[in-house]
């Protein structure tokens, strides 16, 4: 006959976890400590701004985020969509995007110009 399930937390790796680092000491003045340096970093990069201006902030972050999502879908989706014009909706949306945010071209190469590049690559087979 088989014998029941063990019903016991004894193998879970997670809980065995947590009470390894219950038992160290400092551990919670650890995890605790560096939660506060997380928000404290946070507030100060928020510092200078106002409820209104991070508000606005994430909206043209919001509406980037639309308008990348809406290139990459048109250029993934369109099968009659010729290269030449998909390659001058990326750099309008480029344009656009450093329009919206004037010091963050790094960040749009960085981050989309990747995406992009992948994306033409697989859709129009390009080397």
């Amino acid at each position: 006959m088989r014998e029941p399930a063990n019903t016991s937390h004894d193998d879970d790796p997670s809980r065995r976890r947590a009470e390894a680092s219950a038992t160290r000491p400092g551990s919670d003045f650890r995890d605790s400590e560096m939660a506060r340096q997380e928000r404290a970093a946070q507030a100060g990069q928020n510092q200078g701004q106002t409820a209104e201006e991070q508000a606005e902030e994430a909206r043209r972050i919001r509406r980037l985020q639309l308008m990348m999502n809406m290139v990459m879908q048109v250029i993934q989706q369109d099968r009659s969509l010729p290269v030449e014009q998909a390659s001058e909706m990326v750099s309008d949306a480029r344009r656009a995007a450093l329009a919206m945010f004037p010091d963050k071209a790094l960040a749009f190469d960085l981050i989309f110009w990747p995406r992009l590049q992948r994306l033409m690559r697989e859709r129009y087979r390009m080397q």
